[in-house]
């Protein structure tokens, strides 16, 4: 059984509170875009005669294309099998094949969307029958972002990011370029680099504006930070608004900039290095 686990941006994103648990409170608006990776999971009889070291308790992980630090154990879309497991004591072993095209550490959530869609392919294929609740409670214990992509519709999302309300928000009539810099930036580091404050402006009412308003409206916390450690990215988006964009900014906590363009507009953009640009239509 095959999924297309898909990337999220963020349309503004502000960094609250900090809490004693230490993590921190956001408010922002994921809104999910068809850049997507491709999810197999295989069950056959045969797997369960493999020895024991080969397996992750169960799940057997083999991915392609771009490369995934760090061992396959830890890897979202095998704990997610294993929080299943748990309480499914007689879910068969399996084998995950994850086919990686969302850049990592790039702010786009593809790492979460992958552990999430591990978590509804099971559910739909050994038909275990979790509700949507059930789903979200194991997706906030894989990680902050995992929720949304259980719902997968755009959401005002607050707490750490597993406190989500749908809102009426349709950009279809819009194209989007995504800009991939190649540089990974860790979540934690970005965090680490900001005061959080309450923002003085309401993010709920902003995003209900014309689309044209937001470079006015939204802000992301993190750009600053960002700019400051790599000030080779400043000219990310400001190029992307000479090309026409709408809007422009950076995604989560980065490295990834988006721009939202008028539909079937694909402006050519140049950057030096190893930049990667995404059309979406």
């Amino acid at each position: 059984m095959i999924s297309f686990p898909n990337c999220k941006i963020n349309l503004g994103l502000n960094v609250t509170r900090r809490r004693q648990d230490g993590y921190h409170d956001i408010e922002t608006v994921f809104y999910p875009l068809p850049l997507t990776d491709v999810l197999e999971i295989i069950h056959d009889s045969s797997f369960s005669t493999i020895s024991p070291k080969q397996q992750n308790k169960g799940a057997d992980f083999t991915t392609t294309g771009l490369p995934i630090n760090g061992a396959a154990g830890k890897n979202l879309c095998v704990k997610a099998y294993q929080l299943i497991q748990q309480e499914f004591s007689k879910l068969p072993p399996v084998h995950i094949f994850l086919h990686k095209a969302i850049p990592i550490g790039a702010g786009l959530g593809g790492g979460s969307a992958d552990g999430a869609f591990t978590l509804k392919l099971l559910n739909k294929k050994f038909q275990l029958k979790l509700t949507t609740e059930q789903l979200l409670d194991y997706a906030i214990r894989l990680g902050s972002d995992c929720p949304f992509f259980i719902l997968n519709r755009p959401c005002f999302a607050t707490g750490r990011g597993e406190f989500l309300e749908g809102i009426d928000l349709n950009l279809d009539t819009y194209s989007f370029v995504i800009v991939n810099p190649g540089i990974h930036i860790s979540t934690a580091w970005a965090f680490q680099q900001l005061t959080p404050a309450q923002p003085g402006s309401s993010l709920r009412e902003a995003i209900q504006q014309p689309v044209s308003r937001w470079k006015d409206l939204l802000t992301n916390d993190f750009e600053a930070a960002v700019f400051k450690h790599h000030p080779e990215l400043l000219s990310v988006k400001a190029t992307l608004y000479k090309s026409g964009a709408i809007y422009a900014s950076l995604s989560g906590s980065g490295s990834c900039f988006y721009g939202i363009y008028p539909k079937k507009i694909f402006p050519l953009l140049h950057f030096p290095g190893s930049f990667q640009i995404v059309h979406i239509k």
